[in-house]
């Protein structure tokens, strides 16, 4: 019996270290890039899967001050773009991709090609049973530094303006 308990105790072990080995950790990385890739081809194709990618309580924050939305929300103001069957496009240059030690979570930042031009991300997926679902996703332009003075001073400009009027 205490063969059999050792013997079982050693299984578990190995299972555990194998599931944290380097060949374990890149296969978690390329599931974490496919699913990615496949969220920024969804909205390229103006899927409605898009959001069920993201967490009932997801947040979304866009380029603008006022863009915070919680999943729902975000879906709203979408909703034009992906009723014209085409909504953005974008599609990561570059990702860097972390983990917890159970990979439960994982998180990562991104360089998007974008209508917008280069735009950075950052995000947080939660893996559960059915697979990745979002909890948090920030996209940003990504001014180059020696723009950003003229850059805040065109901002600086447009928030001093009089709102119109409706």
């Amino acid at each position: 019996m205490k063969q059999l308990l050792a013997t079982l105790v050693f299984l578990l072990m190995s299972a555990s270290a194998a599931a944290q080995s380097p060949a374990a950790d890149e296969a978690f990385r390329a599931q974490v890039n496919t699913f990615m890739d496949q969220w920024h081809k969804d909205a390229a194709q103006a899927d409605p899967i898009y959001f069920d990618k993201m967490a009932v309580k997801g947040i979304y924050i866009g380029t603008d001050k006022t863009e915070i939305w919680t999943r729902d929300e975000f879906k709203v103001w979408a909703k034009p773009y992906f009723d014209r069957k085409k909504a953005w496009a974008f599609t990561a240059a570059k990702r860097n991709i972390y983990f917890s030690p159970d990979k439960s979570y994982a998180w990562f930042d991104e360089q998007l090609n974008t209508q917008m031009g280069i735009c950075q991300a950052s995000g947080v997926l939660h893996r559960t049973a059915s697979g990745f679902e979002i909890e948090h996703y920030q996209l940003s332009l990504a001014v180059p530094n020696p723009l950003m003075d003229q850059f805040t001073k065109i901002i600086k400009d447009f928030e001093a303006k009089p709102a119109a009027a409706p």
